[in-house]
């Protein structure tokens, strides 16, 4: 018989993708109190410098140590990724328990709001808040907040009705229980492995949006520190230095990949049929 976390451990996209994950959380982290350099320090004089013992990575066009960048930027990708990811499921998890619960036209007007919602991307809802509020970090996490909720509405609902089928959720409706005690005893706990499953999908996906919304002027604003931003810098030097699009890429694409593991090995690692073939 073995034990959750020897389980764990033995499936491989999990333990890789959460060796991923550590890794950017204990960076993030990290970068509270150090980095190499103050990220937005600029040494002209010592501008597009290789590698080397004093800067690890390099410097790129104004001087700035990359190392120190791509430690600073993870601490951005992480606070738009969790505060991103905790407004959609905080709107999206009560609208879809709601929708399941009351069914009828409640239900009909969830999934028509769903509908409207993912006909306005990140991008999209980003410029519209840009042209009211001005780009920044805040824009980024309100647009990528309101782009999350319908996803987490739409498979609370589906995974909710599936609950309310059945027989103990019909047995405490027959003992007189009201919808949100059953809905806050039986429903929850039950679709909670689901939920977590898509959060880190949609964290994978909101540190892909933020990348995009500060390469594009939208997001992160200087002095902060952004993975995209340092993409959109790094386009006008792509021949002259390739690494500076280098190293802020191959961030980007293991975070995302070590969530997407993760993730994977979640849905595997939760799902009772899957772990008892384990």
């Amino acid at each position: 018989m073995t034990t959750p976390l020897r389980r764990a451990l033995r499936h491989k996209s999990f333990a890789i993708g959460s060796a991923l994950v550590a890794l950017l959380v204990v960076t993030a982290l990290v970068s509270l109190w150090w980095t190499p350099y103050p990220p937005g320090d600029i040494d002209v004089a010592h501008k597009l410098q290789p590698p080397s013992a004093a800067h690890w990575l390099g410097t790129d066009s104004l001087g700035r140590d990359i190392a120190s960048l791509l430690i600073a930027g993870s601490r951005n990708s992480i606070a738009v990724g969790v505060i991103a990811v905790g407004i959609g499921m905080l709107f999206g998890v009560v609208l879809g328990l709601l929708a399941a619960a009351r069914r009828g036209w409640v239900e009909e007007a969830v999934l028509r709001l769903s509908d409207f919602t993912v006909a306005f991307p990140a991008l999209l809802t980003a410029i519209m808040l840009t042209a009211i509020y001005g780009p920044g970090l805040v824009t980024s996490i309100v647009a990528i907040g309101i782009f999350n909720v319908p996803w987490f509405a739409r498979i609370t609902r589906a995974s909710a009705r599936g609950v309310w089928a059945r027989d103990y959720a019909t047995a405490a409706r027959a003992c007189g229980k009201g919808r949100l005690a059953i809905t806050l005893e039986h429903v929850l706990p039950n679709i909670a492995s689901a939920l977590i499953v898509q959060a880190t999908i949609q964290f994978a996906i909101a540190i892909l949006a933020e990348a995009a919304l500060s390469y594009l002027g939208l997001g992160t604003q200087p002095p902060q520190a952004s993975w995209g931003r340092m993409l959109n810098e790094a386009q006008q030097m792509l021949f002259q230095a390739p690494q500076l699009a280098l190293w802020p890429g191959l961030a980007i694409a293991l975070s995302v990949l070590g969530l997407n593991l993760m993730g994977d090995g979640l849905r595997d690692l939760l799902d009772p049929r899957l772990a008892r073939q384990r």
